[in-house]
C-alpha cells in the first residue's frame, strides 16, 4: 500500500527493517505497533484484497472514459465463398432455383463516437467491397463507399450516456475513498492482533512471575512450618498456590504461541520469527470534536459517495422505465458511392449515397405492463431513499458514539496505567511483608489477583484507545494528531 510520502517513508523502512530481522539468524523478533501496522499494509491478505476492488474499480472507470472517447474500428470479411443454390423469383411469380458460385470480399474502417448529451451514436466510415463471379459469365465488380456519415439517435428513450456520465464518477470516488477507508480497517485489524499478543505476552510474564514467587513463598513456608510460626493450612495453601500458578503458565504460554500463529500469518512473516510485541510507551494526543468528525466522514468518507451513488441509481431506474413507455429511433446515413469493374473505377463517378428512416413503437394496448413498471421503479426508488436516510441517522449516531468513547478513553488509559502501578507495588510490599509473617496467604493472594487483572486492564485500555484511534482515521481518512488529511497516489499504485 502506498500513501503520502512520509507514510510510504516509514512503511518501506518498516518493511525492511522486518525482512532484514527475518533474514538473520535470531529468531526472537522484537516488533512495535507502528511496524505491525506498516507490515500489516504491506504484506497482508486484507491488504492484497482492498487493492485488488481499487484496480477492478480503476480499470472500469477507465472503460467508462473510453465511451465517451472516439473509436476507431475496422470490419473485414476476407473471403466469403458461396457454392450453393438458393431461391429465385420469376416474373410470373413463381420461384426457381439458381446456383451461385461467387467469392466476396469486403472492408469497413469506421469513427464512432458516443454522443452524451443526446444518448445517439455517430460514425464515419469508408468501405470497399469486391464480388468475383466463378461460373457462366464470369466478371469482377468493385462498390465503393468513400465517406459516409452515420447517425442513430434514440428520441424519448432514457439517455444511458448521459446517466452513467453521472453515476460513473461517484462510483469510482466511493471506490476511492473504501479503499483508504480498508488500508485504515487493515491497521485496525494489525492493532487487534498486536494488543491481544502483547496481552498475552503480559500474562506470560505475570504468570512466570507468580509462579517464580510461589515457589519461593512455598520454600521460605515449610521452613516456618518446621519451626511452628504457620499453620499447616497455610502451607497447603501455598503449595496450592505453586500448582495453580504452574497450570496457568503452562495455559498462558500455550495461548501466547496460538495468538503469535495468528499474528504472523496475518502480516505474512515466516513462522520460523518469534514475535516479542513492545509496549507503545505513548499514544497519540487528540481531542475531537463530534461536528468535526461529521463534517470530515460526509466529505471523505465512502458512505457518502455510496448514499450519492445509489440514490443515482434509483432515478435512473426510474427514467429507464419511463423512458421505456415508447421507443422512437432515427437512423440517418449521407454519403456517396460508386461501382466498377476494377477499384479505381468504383471511387469515379460517384453518386449521392442517402438514407434517411424513423422507426417507433408505441404500445397501444399493453393492460398497464409498462406503466406498472414505472410505479414499480418509482417505489422502488421511495424504499432506497428511506433506507438511506435510517442509514445517515445510524452513520451520525455510531460516530457521536465513538467520538465520545474516544474522547473518554485517554482519561481510562491514564487511570489504568496508574492502578497497574499501584497495585504492582502494593504486590511487591505484600510479597516482603508476608515474609515477615505479618499477613496471611489470603491478603497475598488477593494482592497478586489485582495486580494481574490490573495490568492487563491497562492493556485493555491501551487497546481501545488505539483502535478507536484508527477507527477515527477510517471513518474520515483525516488524522487527527497531526491535523493532515489521508491521501494516496491512486494512479500510482494501481499501475
Amino acid at each position: 500500500m502506498l500513501f503520502g510520502n512520509r507514510h510510504l517513508t516509514a512503511a518501506a523502512l518498516a518493511v525492511v527493517m522486518l525482512t532484514a530481522r527475518a533474514e538473520t539468524p535470531a529468531t526472537v523478533m522484537p516488533i512495535t505497533l507502528d511496524e505491525a501496522i506498516a507490515t500489516a499494509r504491506a504484506q497482508s491478505v486484507d491488504a492484497a484484497v482492498a487493492l485488488n476492488e481499487l484496480k477492478t474499480a480503476y480499470w472500469q472507470y477507465r472503460t467508462f472514459r473510453a465511451d465517451l472517447l472516439p473509436e476507431v474500428n475496422f470490419q473485414a470479411t476476407v473471403p466469403s465463398y458461396r457454392k450453393n443454390y438458393s431461391t429465385y423469383q420469376l416474373d410470373d411469380g413463381s420461384y426457381t432455383f439458381v446456383r451461385n458460385n461467387n467469392l466476396q470480399m469486403s472492408g469497413v474502417v469506421s469513427i464512432d463516437q458516443n454522443i452524451w448529451l443526446t444518448g445517439g451514436k455517430l460514425s464515419l466510415n469508408t468501405s470497399i467491397d469486391y464480388l468475383k463471379q466463378l461460373d457462366g459469365n464470369k466478371f469482377d465488380r468493385f462498390m465503393s463507399v468513400p465517406v459516409a456519415l452515420t447517425l442513430s439517435q434514440p428520441i424519448f428513450g432514457v439517455n444511458h450516456i448521459k446517466w452513467n456520465r453521472r453515476i460513473e464518477p461517484v462510483r469510482y470516488e466511493e471506490a476511492k475513498a473504501a479503499f483508504m477507508s480498508a488500508t485504515e480497517q487493515v491497521a485496525m485489524k494489525a492493532v487487534d492482533y498486536f494488543f491481544a499478543l502483547l496481552k498475552l505476552k503480559e500474562n506470560v510474564k505475570a504468570a512466570h512471575q507468580n509462579y517464580v514467587n510461589c515457589e519461593k513463598l512455598y520454600e521460605v513456608a515449610k521452613a516456618k512450618r518446621a519451626m511452628g510460626q504457620i499453620s499447616e493450612n497455610d502451607l497447603l495453601q501455598l503449595e496450592l498456590n505453586l500448582l495453580n500458578s504452574r497450570t496457568t503458565l503452562t495455559d498462558t504460554e500455550s495461548n501466547y504461541k496460538s495468538q503469535m500463529f495468528q499474528m504472523r500469518s496475518f502480516l505474512g512473516i515466516d513462522e520460523s520469527v518469534e514475535l516479542e510485541p513492545v509496549l507503545p510507551e505513548t499514544i497519540p494526543q487528540a481531542v475531537v470534536e463530534y461536528h468535526d468528525v461529521l463534517e470530515k466522514a460526509r466529505a471523505n468518507n465512502s458512505f457518502a459517495k455510496n448514499i450519492r451513488r445509489r440514490q443515482l441509481e434509483a432515478d435512473y431506474e426510474v427514467a429507464k422505465a419511463k423512458g421505456n413507455m415508447r421507443e422512437i429511433t432515427l437512423f440517418a446515413q449521407v454519403g456517396y458511392t460508386g461501382t466498377a469493374d476494377n477499384i479505381r473505377g468504383a471511387y469515379d463517378a460517384l453518386k449521392d449515397n442517402q438514407v434517411v428512416e424513423i422507426g417507433f413503437r408505441i404500445p397501444i394496448v399493453d393492460w398497464g405492463k409498462r406503466r406498472g413498471q414505472v410505479k414499480v421503479a418509482e417505489s422502488n426508488r421511495e424504499v432506497v431513499e428511506s433506507r438511506l436516510r435510517q442509514e445517515t441517522m445510524n452513520f451520525n449516531q455510531d460516530i457521536f458514539i465513538l467520538v465520545e468513547r474516544f474522547n473518554n478513553q485517554q482519561a481510562l488509559v491514564d487511570i489504568a496505567s496508574r492502578a497497574d502501578t499501584i497495585a504492582m507495588k502494593r504486590y511487591h510490599t505484600n510479597v516482603e511483608t508476608f515474609m515477615i509473617g505479618k499477613i496471611s496467604t489470603l491478603e497475598l493472594n488477593d494482592s497478586q489477583s489485582s495486580k494481574d487483572a490490573s495490568r492487563s486492564n491497562y492493556i485493555s485500555e491501551l487497546f481501545l484507545y488505539w483502535y478507536y484511534y484508527y477507527q477515527l482515521r477510517s471513518l474520515t481518512l483525516w488524522d487527527f494528531a497531526t491535523g493532515t488529511g489521508i491521501d494516496a497516489d491512486i494512479e500510482a499504485i494501481v499501475k
